[in-house]
This record gives C-alpha cells, sequence and structure tokens, in this order.
C-alpha cells in the first residue's frame, strides 16, 4: 500500500489508496464494483447494482438522526486513462502509482483517478464509520462517467428515497456547484482511398509533444494548445507548399473529454522536397512556441520514419486538412449570464487513421459542451458540418443534458452557513463549464436538492493530474458537518 495511506484523514486515504491499486479506467470497472460489493457485504450494508451496473448502497440512520432526512452521496467508479507518450501503464492491468510531491499527491507517469476516486473514497470511509453521526445514507456510485455517462443515463426511477443528493465531483475547495454544461459527442467518419507510396519518396514523422492538456471543459478557456490543431497547421503549411506531400497516419489525441496533448503524423515527401518539409516545420515551430508561450513542455520534432504501406489519396487529404483547420475548437462564446464561464465550446479531441476489413477512414471525435441544450445542439452541427463539406459521415451522440441552477436550494443555504461558521468565509456558488451527472440524475429524480463540492484537484485528465493535501482534509470534516446538519424530515 502506498504511504498516501498514512496521510490524513486516514479512513479517506486508505480508501483512496485501495482504489488506485484497482485498475478502473472508463468502461472497465468490473474490479473496483467487486472491491465495493465485498466492502459492503462484510460490512453488512445494504447493496446491489441496478440494471446498468451502478453500485446502490443504503445504511441507516445513527441513533438520534433518525428523524433526519434521507442523504443521497454521488460519485463515479470510473477514471480517465491518460498517460505520457513514454510510459509503458496498462491500465487494464496496472495499479496506478501515486506519490506525495509536496502539498500535492499526484501519480507516475499517468493520471492519478482523484477525478473521482477522493468522491468515491470519501462515501466508502463515511459508509465504513462506527463514530460519525449521520442521517440514513444511500450512496449512488456510477459507472462510465467520463466516457458518457452511461449509469447516469440509464437510472431508473425507484431505487431512492432521498431528497437530498452530495454529489462529491468538484475541484474546488471552497467552491459549491449549483448548475453546470451538458454536452454531445460529434463522431465524422472520413473514408479514403490508400495508394502506394509514390516512387522517390522519403518519410517522416512529425510529433507534437509536452502540451499541458487537460479537462476539456474546466480547462478549454485557459487558451492551452491543441495537439490536433497545431500538427493540422503544420501539415496544412507543408501541403500547400509541397504538391506531392502525402499523408500516411495520423495519431492525434486519447479521449474526448481531455484537451489533445500529443499527436503523431507520418507523411511521405519527394526526396528533392525534404529539405523544404524540414524548413517549413521549423519557421511553423518558432511561431507556434511563441504564440503559446503558456505551453512551456511544447516540443515539435520531425524525424525520419519508416516507409508507410500505403498513403491517403490526394484529394480527401486536401478536404481533411481543411476541414480539421475549419473545425471550431475551444471556447465559442462567454456567457453573457455567469461572468468567467465559458457557455459553448468545443474540443476537438481525437484525430485518428483506420485500416479495417481494407477499408481505410479518418475517424474525428469531438466534444461540444454548453449550458444551453439548444446551443449544444446547433454547436456540434457546426462542428459536424465541417466535416460533412469533406465528405464525412457525421453523428451527433451521447447527448446529455446540463443542470439548471437553484440559488435558492435549502441544501445549499445549509451549506453555505456551515461553511461559513467552519471558515469565517462565504464559499464560491458557481456553475461548472464540464459535465456532472446532477444534469441526469434530476430526470429520474426531479424532486433531488443537489450540491456539488469537492477538494482542490488541478490537472484533471492529465498526467500532470494532482490532488492538494489540506483540502482533502479540509474537504473531509466539511463534508462530515454538512452530513451531521442536514435537516429533520418535513
Amino acid at each position: 500500500m502506498s504511504s498516501i495511506a498514512e496521510l490524513s484523514p486516514k479512513p479517506l486515504w486508505k480508501h483512496f489508496s485501495k482504489l488506485c491499486a484497482i485498475p478502473h479506467p472508463s468502461k472497465h470497472e468490473e474490479k473496483v464494483v467487486a472491491h465495493v460489493l465485498d466492502f459492503c457485504r462484510e460490512r453488512g450494508l445494504e447493496v446491489k447494482q441496478d440494471e446498468i451496473g451502478n453500485v446502490i448502497i443504503k445504511k441507516p440512520a445513527t441513533p438520534g438522526m433518525e428523524d433526519r432526512k434521507t442523504l443521497a452521496l454521488q460519485g463515479h467508479l470510473d477514471m480517465v486513462p491518460q498517460k505520457n507518450a513514454d510510459s509503458d501503464h496498462d491500465f487494464l492491468k496496472d495499479p496506478i502509482r501515486p506519490r506525495i510531491d509536496g502539498e500535492w499527491v499526484t501519480a507516475t507517469g499517468t493520471t492519478l483517478g482523484a477525478d473521482n476516486g477522493i468522491g468515491v473514497a470519501a462515501i466508502l470511509a463515511l459508509l465504513e464509520s462506527t463514530d460519525i453521526p449521520h442521517p440514513a445514507l444511500e450512496a449512488l456510485l456510477t459507472i462510465d462517467e467520463e466516457a458518457g455517462m452511461t449509469g447516469a443515463k440509464h437510472l431508473q426511477p425507484g431505487h431512492f428515497e432521498a431528497e437530498l443528493l452530495l454529489n462529491l465531483d468538484a475541484e474546488g475547495e471552497g467552491e459549491l456547484y449549483i448548475g453546470c454544461a451538458g454536452g454531445v459527442d460529434i463522431n465524422a467518419l472520413l473514408p479514403y482511398s490508400a495508394e502506394p507510396v509514390p516512387e522517390g519518396h522519403l518519410a517522416f514523422e512529425l510529433s507534437v509533444r509536452g502540451l499541458r492538456g487537460g479537462h476539456s471543459g474546466l480547462d478549454i478557456d485557459k487558451g492551452r494548445g491543441n495537439a490536433n490543431k497545431i500538427a493540422n497547421r503544420i501539415l496544412d503549411a507543408a501541403n500547400r507548399a509541397i504538391a506531392d506531400l502525402r499523408i500516411a497516419a495520423l495519431n492525434g489525441g486519447s479521449l474526448r473529454n481531455a484537451i489533445p496533448r500529443e499527436s503523431f503524423s507520418v507523411v511521405t515527401v519527394p526526396a528533392d522536397k525534404a529539405a523544404l518539409l524540414v524548413q517549413i516545420t521549423q519557421r511553423e515551430t518558432l511561431d507556434i512556441i511563441a504564440e503559446f508561450d503558456n505551453e512551456s513542455g511544447l516540443t515539435i520534432s520531425l524525424d525520419a520514419a519508416e516507409m508507410p504501406a500505403s498513403v491517403m489519396d490526394r484529394d480527401t487529404q486536401q478536404k481533411l486538412i481543411r476541414a480539421i483547420r475549419c473545425c471550431p475548437n475551444g471556447v465559442e462564446r462567454p456567457s453573457t449570464a455567469l461572468e468567467g464561464i465559458a457557455d459553448t465550446s468545443n474540443n476537438l479531441a481525437r484525430v485518428v487513421t483506420e485500416t479495417a476489413d481494407g477499408k481505410s477512414q479518418v475517424h474525428i471525435q469531438s466534444l461540444v459542451r454548453s449550458l444551453s441544450d439548444s446551443a449544444r445542439d446547433q454547436h456540434g452541427l457546426n462542428v459536424a458540418a465541417a466535416f460533412e463539406l469533406a465528405g464525412a459521415e457525421t453523428s451527433l451522440d451521447n447527448a446529455y443534458p446540463g443542470w439548471k441552477p437553484n440559488p435558492q436550494s435549502p441544501l445549499l443555504a445549509v451549506m453555505k452557513s456551515i461553511y461559513r461558521e467552519m471558515t469565517g468565509e462565504e464559499p464560491e456558488v458557481k456553475v461548472i463549464h464540464a459535465g456532472l451527472e446532477c444534469g441526469l440524475l434530476a430526470k429520474p429524480y426531479p424532486h433531488w436538492d443537489m450540491v456539488s463540492f469537492g477538494p482542490t484537484i488541478r490537472r484533471a485528465h492529465s498526467p500532470e493530474e494532482r490532488v492538494h493535501i489540506q483540502s482533502v482534509a479540509n474537504f473531509w470534516e466539511y463534508l462530515l458537518q454538512v452530513v451531521q446538519a442536514i435537516p429533520a424530515k418535513d
């Protein structure tokens, strides 16, 4: 067990350490689900899985708290599997290796899984406790939040008695979230003809590495570089100058909800144009690095590569490059009602060439977010249109709604009062430009009064993810105070 298990509060860090030891990337939560089921059965807690695979746990009120309203606690069991290009970590087999780095806990070469492992660990610690007063508790641990919100999307009515819900999936100490953006995936499939490499060509690999990346909602307004856009910019410049440049392979980004940090492109050019390709790459690199002065780790390289088996036909190549150039990326517009919040955005997340059964295609995946469901759908169509003009088949998939804020929430009033008593300060009441499950949970349970909060987590969805140690202690103490202040039943 990692030394993080000795951090305070020990009950929470003990459970987080155990979660780190169990592989649980999105869509592969079987082992962590089994762990939670065993944990509950060993302690005599009522537990079941629902129709889609979410874990639902119930614990009676402690003596003297039976008259309080039932409280639901919610988090998700999966984590975003991101790693550095030089890491051989296998998220399906290997444990996360957390380590203490000053005031923070981070991982070694991979995402940490503090999103949402800290929240889940807090829930397990509270369920395990024998000395913490609390009302009747109902825990909802969902599956596949990061890759499609599948668990929340398919949650059915009838499982819960609670009127109040605490979502423990926020990432800023002192911040109380009462609303969030909705989202939709845009998938584009552009077929192409695989042709023989022209005679006399040399092959090169263009690599974009070291971008900060991050969460495609929380960090989309920070002006960070997008590896797919940067690589395409260089390819566009070279394509305009070298008439017979040919793309053989593209592999940019990895997850729809992570700003792409890396991109790798294999191209071929006539031997007598190799020096020009190098020159163009160097020129564009200087401009890009100057423009992205917030990306100190960015490196762009062009290296000789093995000769590919085939290249993309020139016509599709031209259309693809221009479509990626035209594709919206980043904040489309800020909120006019909420200062400092993006209203609508897009993350050009993945650009990958694929070949199967003798057919070749480029798969482009984006994630649009918006505080408005109608703006979400319209911007999704904007993104799709860029690739439809290139001849791609597109679809808008996995749409999920936003969570409409309720500033008059009684639960929010209780939490604001407790925060003032604990800190002498006012908490920040916020709406987040990211997908919290609360918007989906409100469909089967429209009566739930919900607030989301958590410790300070930085660089979620990237290998630089880290969680602030003292903020975890403060989050835990705040959670306990809120649990004990749940009002009496009506």
